[in-house]
């Protein structure tokens, strides 16, 4: 969907609800609309949306993850990976 077409005032959606889900869900894409000549909403599809959410949830977890590795609270590749084999010869000794 192109920009140009995909920002309508409030009024087309008023008029032409049907007509706009349709759109967004079948394009996938994203819709403005505006109030007074500015933009206060965007309409997008329930799928889009979920994808939105999972990328901010990562973006988020790799953000926290590169400050606390900062603050020298991370570990290293290497440290992760002798913690899990420690943790692995931990079980198998356990179950001999």
């Amino acid at each position: 969907m192109r920009l140009a077409k995909a920002i309508k005032p409030i009024t087309y959606l008023k008029n032409h609800t049907a007509d706009v889900v349709r759109e967004v869900v079948e394009t996938g894409g994203q819709m403005v609309i505006t109030q007074n000549g500015e933009a206060k909403a965007v309409l997008m599809d329930v799928a889009t949306w979920d994808r939105w959410q999972e990328t901010l949830a990562m973006l988020k977890i790799i953000a926290q993850s590169d400050r606390e590795f900062r603050e020298g609270r991370g570990e290293t590749t290497d440290q992760v990976f002798a913690r899990v084999r420690a943790a692995m010869k931990k079980a198998r000794d356990e179950r001999s």
